[in-house]
């Protein structure tokens, strides 16, 4: 039989655990050790980290330098900048073909791009993507093969229709310029990773930034000094877009903040500011020169390469330590409000509103017919 424990050896063990309060608190019994901080469940992760693998973050660089080569590539084509036109739309037609193919290749098969023009919604950031992308392709793919065109087909009918067609179709791209080189950070702010999710509010303008940069970065690089202006202003007004917002995001995420300045995500967020910062320094003041302005082209090129990756690092690496769940669910719950954070609506309010009221509107009018 299993010996019982004493009685004296119970009150040892009652006196290990409790202690009898003395002072103000009179007979009242108190926890002789600190409360335990529950952080997770026995250590385990709370999340599954992301399947996704390096080829995501590498598309998303390439759809942004692709937005930002459109949006340049209009702005060189009215001001009669024929250079720096060129690059611009070479440069975003080569750079969406590649953010397509790491895209379709992360997706493992083809026809799930294709199914997801399917539906369109508008309070789905990935729907929404889908139909950015759909509707700046086209545009993005003429202006580029206008470009690309041999000069045996320029005089024949195809070759004229196809040169006629390179403004609009020029326009039409920069037009959704900025949705391509944003909606991928609103699709990362919307899962469920903390790193991603915390930063909502600040990471569309890091990506916006960090596009910019990089379209004027490449202007910069392969662009005449003499036309290259308009991708000097770019570069330096996306780089400090970038730089403002990633610091303001750094300091008002809270806990997330941790997975940016730690780790492997810091190792490659930090040298991305630093040249960033000196890829617009380089711009204002040598962007003149030849050798100056190819070598601050490829600085912003870079820097936006590695912020990229690093704010991908940051979301897997917030997926592995539980605390980045854990910790901000107890502070919503002591301050009252839902543990997963689900009250704050959806990303684009207005957007979404009117979409639901012409989508409402629409079935009324069907159901009259």
């Amino acid at each position: 039989m299993r010996e019982q424990r004493s009685e004296a050896g119970a009150q040892d063990v009652h006196a290990q655990t409790f202690s009898r309060g003395r002072g103000s608190g009179g007979g009242r019994e108190q926890l002789a050790v600190p409360r335990a901080e529950f952080r997770s469940y026995y250590g385990r992760a709370v999340l599954k980290t992301p399947v996704w693998e390096w080829k995501i973050a590498a598309y998303l660089f390439a759809g942004g330098l692709s937005g930002g080569s459109a949006l340049l590539a209009a702005g060189a084509d009215l001001t009669g900048r024929r250079e720096l036109r060129r690059v611009g739309r070479v440069g975003a037609l080569a750079s969406l073909v590649a953010s397509m193919y790491l895209l379709i290749a992360d997706l493992g098969r083809p026809e799930r791009f294709h199914h997801m023009l399917r539906v369109a919604k508008p309070s789905s950031p990935m729907s929404v993507g889908t139909w950015i992308l759909s509707a700046y392709g086209p545009g993005a793919g003429l202006a580029g093969a206008a470009e690309l065109m041999p000069s045996a087909l320029r005089g024949s009918a195809p070759g004229r229709l196809l040169a006629a067609s390179a403004r609009p179709a020029g326009l039409s791209a920069a037009a959704f310029a900025p949705g391509v080189a944003s909606y991928t950070a609103v699709l990362l702010s919307q899962t469920a990773v903390p790193a991603w999710n915390a930063a909502h509010p600040y990471l569309p303008f890091v990506f916006t930034g960090s596009a910019a940069a990089s379209g004027g970065g490449l202007g910069m690089l392969l662009a005449p000094v003499a036309e290259a202006g308009p991708a000097r202003r770019l570069a330096v007004l996306g780089a400090g877009l970038e730089v403002a917002a990633s610091r303001l995001m750094e300091r008002r995420i809270g806990l997330a903040a941790q997975a940016y300045t730690s780790g492997k995500a810091h190792r490659l967020r930090k040298p991305a500011e630093y040249l960033t910062v000196a890829g617009a320094l380089g711009a204002v003041a040598g962007g003149r020169n030849r050798g100056v302005a190819a070598l601050s082209g490829l600085a912003l090129l870079s820097g936006s390469v590695l912020q990229r990756f690093g704010v991908f690092e940051a979301g897997v690496e917030s997926t592995r330590d539980p605390k980045y769940v854990v910790v901000p669910q107890r502070e919503r719950l002591d301050a009252g409000r839902p543990a997963r954070g689900d009250d704050r609506g959806p990303q684009f309010p207005r957007v979404v509103a009117a979409a639901r009221a012409a989508r409402g509107a629409a079935a009324r009018v069907i159901g009259a017919l």
